[in-house]
């Protein structure tokens, strides 16, 4: 689904939940200045780490362009709307969906897609156990999954084992993928036995030869550079006039890791649009009429920073454990992790570092979101308070020496390392302040400021101790975040369990609190009715906020510059300024 900022719609496509942000207008290819085209200029913190939409895990990526669901999301009112499905119909039961492709579709290689595509992709490939993906996570339904069938060319029907409240959203915005292209992959496999699809169409695959139904197709990919897109011929959306879109022609997507770097290139030209930093926002504010552009204020964003600490008890398959028994001990004291949130001025972080424009966050989720359970509703909360935490320590058998650095019960120095991604300023300066917060209580935290490709590494190999991270915007259904809280999610970072596929760990260790956050998910999902839906989240955030698997910190202001040559630009934070990409227009300078 095309939410919000397209091109971190493939992170989850499930939950038809993620964001666009990073966007700009720039360099020209050769072809381009010879012929000149309609062109909008993007950018993007990181190298997409796939081509492969169901094995990606970055929110850096490509497949907001080149995929597309059976339904999209509207941007402003997140009314579901129709896409590669003209139309759907659901069982008095709940229980079935049955979808009506339109006549007609091609996918971006002219070959015709039709209700096979849609099977396959369900059955094949993200309903596969051995196809280590994120998206069967939330395509579970109680201790079931969907059955997905096909009636006729034009018609394939959904079924799921009990009613499921977010059924419609997910099985109408997952990416289709063409069984043509794809359908080889996953009936061979290598030597170990492994799907040759977990090899398929990697970033070293050329660009050209990947096949899609979205708004464009790729032409070419220069790592740390930039990925160039062109409209997709065989795309099946026009206006009322009959005329193809988007109307964009092209599209390049820039690589530019550092906040500072992709402001610069913005207010000299390069970028059509620009995510504001709060350390940024004054002077393009200031310039906002020189640079013949506009800051867009959507208000708090639906995503999410928080600081967190490593909880995996396990063992990886020689019986060494993930993290440090001793640092692990502190880690699963809840006692200590209250401790460390008391610790961490949050109002300072927003005033200072977030330059007022953002609230301090206490839930998982959004302020937006109709779920959200307010600390004024009696949400447990983390007011800054060093006595406090002080005393949490004590009272859970920590001492101080002399020098006032903490140790634990057996003398050890309470140290450890806290891993931050280098491309996002504000994150680095958050961590950079909880480092010093919790020195005035005698924890030495030591910053590893790595780039975004290693930190996903570190975090799925569980090769790490305490994490300032976020994550993308929740949409406005609780269970698009389903593979973050469910125990066995590929997204439980702070208590990651098996993945697929992957070498089998040893002495994993579930909460009772964990699997409360699974039950209240499970009953969630099952009800229909909103008004006990919101009940049942709102318990779901309680347990959160209890035990602190992440303590959340500032949410930023959803801001964005974009140039005043793009027309028809209709901003919300759920969609972002691009949502409605296929119906923009942008003027030549």
């Amino acid at each position: 689904m095309r939410l919000s900022r397209l091109w971190k719609m493939g992170l989850l496509f499930i939950a038809v939940i993620v964001a666009i942000a990073l966007f700009g207008r720039s360099v020209l290819t050769e072809n381009s200045k010879v012929n000149p085209v309609s062109q909008l200029v993007f950018v993007s913190p990181s190298d997409p780490s796939t081509f492969n939409a169901p094995l990606n895990q970055s929110a850096f990526n490509i497949f907001g362009f080149i995929n597309e669901g059976l339904l999209t999301q509207n941007g402003m009112t997140t009314e579901l709307e129709p896409a590669l499905a003209e139309s759907w119909e659901i069982s008095e039961d709940k229980r079935k969906i049955v979808f009506t492709l339109r006549k007609g579709l091609q996918w971006s290689d002219g070959a015709p897609l039709t209700a096979d595509d849609v099977v396959f992709s369900y059955n094949n490939v993200y309903l596969n156990p051995k196809v280590p993906t994120g998206i069967r996570d939330i395509l579970r339904v109680g201790d079931g999954y969907p059955s997905v069938r096909k009636i006729d060319d034009l018609h394939v029907e959904f079924t799921v084992p009990e009613p499921f409240a977010p059924f419609l959203r997910y099985a109408g915005g997952i990416s289709i993928l063409p069984k043509h292209a794809l359908e080889k992959a996953v009936t061979t496999t290598d030597k170990n036995g492994d799907l040759a699809l977990l090899t398929t169409w990697g970033t070293d695959t050329n660009p050209q030869e990947i096949v899609g139904a979205g708004y464009y197709r790729m032409t070419d990919y220069i790592p740390s550079q930039r990925v160039i897109f062109e409209r997709n011929p065989y795309y099946w959306r026009k206006d009322e006039s009959g005329n193809a879109q988007p109307y964009v022609e092209q599209i390049i997507l820039q690589i530019i890791e550092s906040d500072e770097t992709q402001s610069i290139a913005f207010r000299s030209g390069e970028l059509d649009s620009l995510e504001v930093r709060p350390e940024a926002f004054s002077l393009l504010k200031k310039e906002e009429k020189k640079g013949k552009y506009t800051i867009y204020n959507g208000g708090p964003a639906s995503e999410s920073r928080f600081f967190s600490l490593n909880l995996c008890k396990a063992k990886n398959a020689q019986g060494e454990p993930f993290v440090d028994p001793i640092k692990l001990k502190w880690f699963t004291d809840l006692r200590f992790r209250q401790a460390m949130a008391h610790a961490i001025d949050r109002d300072r972080m927003k005033n200072n570092i977030y330059r007022g424009l953002g609230v301090v966050q206490h839930s998982p989720i959004g302020v937006a979101s109709p779920y959200y359970f307010s600390p004024e509703q009696g949400l447990k909360t983390y007011d800054y308070d060093p006595q406090k935490a002080k005393d949490l320590l004590l009272d859970a058998g920590f001492q101080y020496n002399e020098d006032g650095q903490l140790l634990d019960a057996d003398n050890n120095l309470v140290r450890f390392n806290l891993l931050v991604k280098s491309e996002e300023k504000t994150r680095v300066d958050a961590a950079v302040q909880i480092q010093q917060d919790l020195q005035a209580i005698g924890v030495r935290a030591d910053l590893q400021v790595l780039n975004f490709n290693t930190v996903i590494k570190n975090l799925r190999s569980r090769d790490w101790e305490a994490y300032v991270g976020g994550f993308g915007g929740g949409g406005i259904e609780p269970h698009s975040s389903f593979n973050i809280w469910y125990s066995g999610g590929t997204l439980h970072q702070f208590n990651q369990g098996q993945y697929p596929g992957e070498e089998p760990i040893q002495d994993w260790e579930v909460t009772d609190w964990e699997k409360e956050i699974d039950r209240l998910f499970q009953e969630g999902a099952g009800e229909l009715d909103e008004a006990k839906r919101k009940e049942i989240y709102g318990k779901f955030q309680q347990v959160v906020a209890e035990n602190v698997p992440f303590l959340y910190l500032v949410n930023a202001l959803s801001l964005e510059a974009v140039r005043d040559r793009i027309q028809n630009i209709k901003f919300t934070s759920f969609g972002g300024a691009f949502w409605n990409l296929y119906e923009l227009k942008a003027e030549a300078d």
